[in-house]
């Protein structure tokens, strides 16, 4: 059992036989009442999005989530196919549980949440910044330099990613995968 003083982005806690992530907390403490904690959560088990406001110091349950390393391997019509690198034991997660699916390649190592309660994945992270291959992209045209104009480019994974002009096809660029957001251009 943990209180409201424990609240920290990415912690996960039970709420109402759910589970939530907290992404956003904050405090507010006005001079005549008490102060009071809230927090902007994400259903990890559902795709709500709520916000909870507690007093402060009050009893919140946070849930032990253990981090594996898993590489992906497929996705077929039940979902996605990860491999544990320790034990080479297989798992298959539906696509909710992904956190950016555009972005997986074959064999990219993950990370698999799991409820330390029960055993059973709640979740799947992709590194904040991956390396891919530009697949398509139309060439940009020179002089067009004055500000940060940008292209649609399609890399490796299929998935469509904005790109400077001066991006062309067959480079390799950095992405984040929270944002989706082209970061920069990776020198061979």
């Amino acid at each position: 059992m943990a209180t409201t003083a424990d609240m920290r982005s990415g912690l996960i806690i039970k709420l109402d036989g759910s589970l939530y992530s907290v992404v956003e907390f904050g405090q507010n403490k006005t001079a005549r009442a008490a102060a009071k904690v809230w927090a902007k959560l994400k259903g990890v088990d559902n795709n709500r999005t709520i916000e909870q406001t507690w007093n402060s110091g009050e009893t919140i349950f946070p849930v032990r989530v253990e981090k594996k390393t898993y590489q992906y391997l497929y996705k077929d019509e039940t979902g996605y196919s990860f491999m544990d690198v320790e034990t080479f034991e297989q798992l298959t997660v539906v696509e909710s549980m992904v956190n950016a699916p555009q972005y997986l390649k074959d064999g990219q190592e993950v990370t698999v949440l799991v409820n330390g309660e029960t055993d059973l994945p709640i979740g799947v992270e992709l590194p904040e910044k991956i390396e891919v291959l530009v697949t398509y992209s139309e060439p940009g045209m020179k002089g067009d330099t004055t500000s940060r104009v940008m292209k649609p480019a399609t890399i490796e994974t299929g998935a469509t990613v904005n790109v400077p002009l001066f991006v062309n096809e067959g480079e390799t660029i950095r992405v984040n995968t929270k944002s989706g957001e082209y970061l920069e251009r990776v020198k061979n």
